[in-house]
């Protein structure tokens, strides 16, 4: 690194960037302390000195991390200590992998390590911008190749207005999420999600974006003059001519044949039989050339692959270039899931099934920010024999997070809100097949068992996969491609979204940038798409299923007054679990006063619902209800109006005709209607059965009774207020006497 530290400053989207180097870690290739606000993350650049034997591909790592101490935060859990990468920073991680791997010149093969370490956070300014314009910056001024600088831009709309990197509640809030990275001519790498964003307003976010990664580029040139140190020696692989020959010879035509077959393991089947015949030609003469071998053939590959395309203006499938292949779509599938279905594009297949749930299903996401629960999940899996290969499963890598990522982005927009549907959903992807753009896959099976099972989703959602193939002047936009045009080709644009927008997005690209005029075309062809996909998945299932599946929990959500949630609970937890015990129901109380009420059987969830708001309800003034007698003593007759709450009737107000003994009119478990007279300042309820009897007569004193509401005369029945000890009152005299 150098000796002396240099700053760059820059404004973008109204706020300030600094770019340092030279200060800090000055044994890396390239170091650069980006800051905003208060906001700061250092990134470095370190490669190995010597390429990286056996690689056939450029071997770059990229590994973001947030430490808690930048939020003023200690890690929970027993080690007090950062663990594995969050999901979070996985996704940032492939992020800047994404934008920067197309400018490392091929051949390249040393071993690249950026690192990203978030040292401090506002809350404000994003630390993942800051740490991808770090990457770039880092790399820029270090001796590494690189065809640099790019620039990064978040674009979301606040007000209606497109806007550049917006604060944490602006991006949240304004229905438009999209990170744009690119050089200073074209764009490079691109992942959003936005709610029904029309593509005229995607493709504004882009040339808004462009904009400022032009500044952001200059500003990266300007901190490396005078400091870029000479690129570091490498050369590339050589490979003998006589060996590039003798593949070329044995290989051209057997390969132009391969290309041509539309079925994938076919396809793979002939190209593996090359490569064994190749072998026993070549590596007799040319010993320990395996590798060698293999790139040739990858060559041919590449070239013969793209010439179909570019100049046969067919695809190995057959299919023109904005045809979609065979589409095929069922829901039902599995008898004991919520919802299921099975969605199957050509050679790749879907299954997707959705799991309903309580709050307490809810995932716990410990980031940076803080503790929050995450209502909505989607979990992507790609067992290794959806390509038919055996592979062990050692859990969800980077590529399973991230298509799992941009799946839920795809589908959340779209989701009833909590108060409309209060469950905790799961959505789980298993690719039984792939052959190119399983990600999309996901997203429409997804769509059809969230259908399945009955979850009110606003509007349909679909995805397709777009490709690009260039030669110079030479272009093919190709619609939903298939693995080896994802492969051989030059970019993989997936686009999702509903009949009225765009709601998910993801770009890479392999070439050094791709143009918004293209962006555009592809957007069109994709929008064509993802409506001929959507019109298919209508006629398996065109709306919600009206009722959720009998295998799924009941539940509702009940407000109760913040202030009666220990009412509810009890001391030591006795009420809730007494309802608990004699609804069957489960019941989870939240610190807001959310109660959400669950069980496989509605009944238990209607009995648990009665005893919460009877235990949280206030007794209505003027309102009649259904209760039970508890107890008769001589004042009147206890009734239980709602679980736990008891009013008094009153001998006067007990019928419309004189009584003498409450026994003589009502018995003990009882059910008799009543209506509530007062709420007295202590919370006690005074009821009337003979206003129920006789609507208005419950001021009018009882033929041959005591007095009317406000209590009994010298020789009748006592009052409300009174009571000889005890909490309704006694005889009259004492009442009396009591006031």
């Amino acid at each position: 690194m150098v000796s002396e530290a240099k700053r760059v400053d820059v404004e973008i989207g109204g706020k300030q960037i600094s770019l340092e180097t030279g200060a800090l870690a000055k044994q890396a290739n390239g170091a650069v302390l980006v800051t905003s606000g208060e906001t700061v993350v250092l990134v470095t650049a370190t490669a190995a000195p010597e390429p990286k034997a056996g690689a056939g591909f450029l071997p770059l790592t990229v590994d973001y991390r947030a430490r808690t101490y930048a939020a003023g935060r200690i890690p929970g859990g027993f080690f007090k200590r950062e663990g594995k990468a969050r999901d979070g920073e996985i996704l940032t991680s492939r992020l800047i992998d994404r934008s920067i791997r197309p400018l490392f010149p091929e051949g390249f093969t040393h071993e690249i390590q950026i690192t990203a370490i978030v040292l401090s956070t506002d809350q404000e300014n994003d630390p993942d911008i800051l740490g991808m314009i770090g990457a770039s910056a880092a790399l820029w001024v270090s001796n590494i190749p690189f065809n640099g600088p790019i620039g990064v831009a978040r674009i979301g709309r606040k007000d209606g207005q497109l806007v550049v990197n917006p604060s944490g509640p602006d991006a949240e809030e304004g229905g438009l999420d999209i990170v744009v990275a690119g050089s200073k001519d074209a764009l490079l790498m691109v992942e959003g999600g936005a709610t029904e964003e029309p593509e005229s307003g995607i493709l504004e976010a882009f040339e808004l974006a462009q904009k400022e990664i032009q500044q952001l580029c200059a500003a990266q040139e300007k901190l490396a003059q005078g400091l870029r140190k000479e690129t570091m020696p490498w050369t590339p692989p050589e490979i003998p001519e006589d060996l590039k020959k003798g593949v070329d010879q044995v290989a051209r035509a057997a390969v132009k044949d391969a290309v041509r077959i539309a079925e994938k393991s076919a396809r793979d089947k002939k190209v593996a039989e090359i490569k064994k015949v190749l072998k026993e030609k070549l590596l007799p003469a040319f010993p320990g050339s395996e590798a060698q071998i293999q790139h040739e053939l990858d060559e041919i590959l590449y070239v013969e692959a793209r010439a179909l395309i570019l100049d046969e203006k067919r695809r190995s499938d057959g299919r023109g270039y904005q045809d979609i292949r065979p589409l095929s779509s069922r829901v039902g599938v599995l008898p004991r899931t919520h919802g299921s279905a099975l969605f199957t594009r050509g050679q790749t297949q879907a299954l997707a099934t959705t799991t309903l749930g309580t709050p307490s299903d809810m995932q716990i996401m410990d980031e940076l920010e803080g503790e929050y629960k995450e209502r909505f999940l989607f979990h992507y899996n790609f067992p290794g024999f959806s390509t038919g290969e055996p592979k062990m499963d050692r859990g969800p890598g980077r590529r399973e997070i991230g298509h799992g990522a941009l799946a839920k982005r795809a589908l959340y927009p779209m989701l009833p809100s909590e108060d409309e549907f209060p469950y905790t959903i799961r959505i789980v992807s298993d690719i039984l097949e792939s052959n190119g753009s399983s990600s999309m896959a996901s997203v429409c099976g997804g769509l059809l068992s969230l259908y399945d099972a009955g979850v009110p989703v606003k509007k349909p959602v679909a995805g397709i996969a777009m490709g690009l193939v260039k030669e110079g002047p030479k272009v093919a936009i190709l619609t939903d491609i298939m693995g080896l045009e994802d492969h051989l080709g030059d970019m993989d644009f997936k686009v999702a979204g509903t009949p009225d927008g765009v709601n998910g997005i993801q770009m890479d690209i392999k070439i050094a940038g791709i143009s918004i005029n293209l962006l555009k075309e592809a957007l069109e062809h994709a929008r064509v798409a993802r409506l001929k996909i959507l019109d298919h998945m209508k006629q398996t299932l065109a709306d919600p299923r009206a009722e959720l599946s009998p295998h799924a929990p009941r539940m509702i959500r009940v407000m109760i007054p913040v202030d009666k949630i220990g009412a509810l609970i009890g001391p030591g937890g006795k009420n809730i679990r007494r309802i608990i015990e004699e609804t069957g129901a489960e019941v989870e109380v939240e610190d807001d006063g959310s109660v959400y009420i669950s069980s496989i059987d509605a009944l238990s969830v209607e009995r648990a619902q009665a005893q919460v708001e009877g235990l949280t309800a206030e007794a209505e003034v003027g309102k009649i209800y259904k209760g039970k007698v508890t107890r008769i003593m001589g004042i009147g007759v206890f009734v239980e109006i709602m679980p736990g709450k008891e009013g008094l009737v009153r001998m006067s107000q007990l019928s419309d005709h004189f009584v003498e003994k409450a026994e003589d009119e009502v018995k003990e478990g009882q059910e008799i209607e009543v209506k509530v007279l007062e709420v007295d300042m202590q919370g006690r309820i005074n009821l009337s059965r003979k206003a129920v009897l006789k609507p208005g007569s419950e001021n009018e004193p009882t033929p041959g009774g005591g007095g009317g509401f406000r209590g009994g005369g010298r020789g009748g029945p006592g009052g409300f207020r009174g009571g000889a000890g005890g909490r309704f009152g006694g005889s009259g005299d004492r009442s009396r006497g009591r006031r």
